[in-house]
């Protein structure tokens, strides 16, 4: 679904810390710690994973899932067209 390099990448793009990320998704900020020490794709509850990347989205973030059909084939993130 999301990786924890995703989630480091998007902060990154917005030039935003944890505590703003956490702000923004209504997660605490422990909880974006643990995905992002996540190793690979992030585990955990549903709802936290969807209200980080409702609020990604809302961001203007748009994740690139693998095999997604654009140059190369890996996961990643980018702004919104």
């Amino acid at each position: 679904m999301i990786s924890s390099a995703q989630i480091r990448a998007a902060r990154a793009l917005l030039g935003i810390d944890q505590r703003k990320l956490a702000e923004l998704s209504g997660l605490s900020v422990p909880t974006i710690q643990r995905m992002e020490a996540s190793e690979e794709v992030v585990r955990g509850n549903v709802d936290s994973l969807m209200k980080l990347i409702s609020a990604l989205n809302a961001a203007g973030i748009e994740l690139i899932s693998p095999g997604a059909a654009i140059a190369g084939s890996g996961r990643g993130v980018r702004f919104k067209e």
